[in-house]
């Protein structure tokens, strides 16, 4: 039996009754099980600074809900995985770092700062998960002693004096979130290497990242930790092919790396994710990072839209997992040390105490609360490309096939998964997921 969820702007998660077997002349969508892709690693978001302030803004009913919708695995997103910074970030209530100035030996390495909003947030999410959450951590700057520009913000790099020191610190920021408790499965090496921003940030070229890795952190964290993965260039589809290629065509580097992170903006260049895959077939893909820029936009469906084109996109092109930026944000976008306000799935208003589920939310449960850890992608033949779909089996064996229809026309096409067949409509500006138990 084959079951439909389908979200529009008018219904959430509306049910679909099963529909009479017509086979008429409609396109097709084929789904095929027998022929398998990259395993499943989950889906989840960053903890910021940020987000742990806003959501200890809110009411206890309110927190309540906002980590049932997000962490409980059966009425809520069902999230495993989550992004934390090491330090600050731009959705930090300021610049911070972990140690003294100029203190060259890390002796005075101390994570209290994360104490306050970071570690009782993801406390709380793994108590209403009733699991550990594998976390992602990534550094926007080293301290401003460790750089050629004196600050965190705008840029500047890491001084090569400093290298050894910045992979210390990383094994230092391992041992202190293990200590209590929570699992780093994985470290990037810097969020946006190419990116100078008004913001905490730090240049790297390739090159630069490559040597980095092979001749430090790889060999620093390999020694202290061997089951923590490296995961390289955390920025754009655009360059991605280059910058990827750089670190893990050399011999000796890409030992030490299990992957490539991205995020999304700039393009849609999906097809380049692919070819980091054709390239390096032994290496992992995982999306790191996306929101929506320029604030809050409450109410737009379009947002939704574009997560759902994304995960699709970077699905069928070996992407193994989709952790979004800040879980929650305030009512304008924050809090954001430098005013850069972004959008989130789900917007905390501080002021009235209310929060407030974006088009986003929905749009990423469609995959997120049917799509199991250890999936795998299975072949899929479409006629209709004016559809997106991507299809995947379950360890339970389960099939689920999601469709998104961005069109403005109701579409009707015959779905067969695994020889069954059924005839389903796809509502305009709607995103289904379909389950062959």
């Amino acid at each position: 039996m084959i079951i439909q969820y389908q979200t529009t702007q008018d219904k959430l998660w509306q049910t679909i009754e099963k529909q009479n077997k017509l086979y008429r002349n409609q396109k097709k969508l084929v789904v095929d099980s027998s022929e398998t892709y990259q395993t499943m690693l989950g889906f989840g978001g960053a903890f910021t600074e940020a987000a742990g302030y806003t959501f200890a803004q809110l009411s206890k009913e309110n927190q309540d809900k906002i980590l049932k919708a997000y962490f409980d695995p059966v009425v809520g997103l069902g999230y495993n995985l989550g992004r934390v910074s090491i330090h600050s970030c731009d959705f930090s209530l300021g610049n911070y770092t972990y140690v003294e100035e100029n203190d060259e030996t890390l002796e005075t390495f101390d994570i209290k700062r994360d104490y306050d909003y970071v570690i009782p947030f993801i406390e709380k999410a793994e108590e209403v998960a009733g699991k550990k959450m594998k976390i992602l951590a990534s550094p926007w700057s080293p301290p401003p002693w460790m750089k050629t520009n004196g600050e965190m913000n705008n840029g500047g790099k890491l001084k090569e004096e400093y290298y050894q020191t910045w992979a210390d610190y990383f094994v230092k920021f391992v041992d202190n979130y293990k200590a209590i408790g929570k699992d780093i499965f994985a470290v990037t090496v810097q969020n946006e290497p190419a990116a100078k921003q008004i913001w905490d940030s730090c240049l790297y070229t390739k090159e630069e990242e490559r040597d980095f890795v092979k001749n430090y952190l790889g060999p620093t964290l390999k020694k202290a930790y061997p089951d923590i993965h490296i995961i390289i260039w955390d920025h754009n589809r655009d360059i991605i092919v280059e910058r990827a290629d750089a670190v893990l065509s050399d011999k000796e580097a890409r030992e030490y790396v299990w992957g490539t992170g991205l995020h999304w903006y700039v393009s849609e260049e999906f097809e380049k994710v692919g070819k980091v895959h054709e390239l390096h077939p032994d290496k992992h893909i995982l999306f790191t990072e996306g929101c929506i820029e320029g604030g809050v936009h409450l109410g737009a469906w379009h947002t939704g839209e574009r997560y759902a084109r994304n995960m699709i996109g970077d699905f069928n092109n070996y992407c193994e997992g989709y952790i979004d930026w800040n879980l929650i944000l305030n009512e304008i976008g924050g809090p954001n040390h430098v005013g850069n306000y972004c959008d989130a799935p789900i917007i905390g208003d501080t002021k009235e105490d209310k929060i407030h589920f974006n088009s986003s939310y929905y749009y990423i449960g469609h995959f997120s609360k049917f799509i199991q850890p250890g999936a795998k992608r299975i072949k899929h033949t479409l006629e209709d490309d004016t559809i997106q779909t991507v299809s995947f089996i379950n360890p339970d064996k389960r099939i689920v096939t999601v469709i998104l229809n961005e069109t403005e026309d109701d579409k009707e096409i015959t779905l067969e998964m695994d020889g069954e067949q059924q005839v389903v409509t796809l509502a305009s500006r709607s995103i289904s997921t379909f389950i062959k138990e």
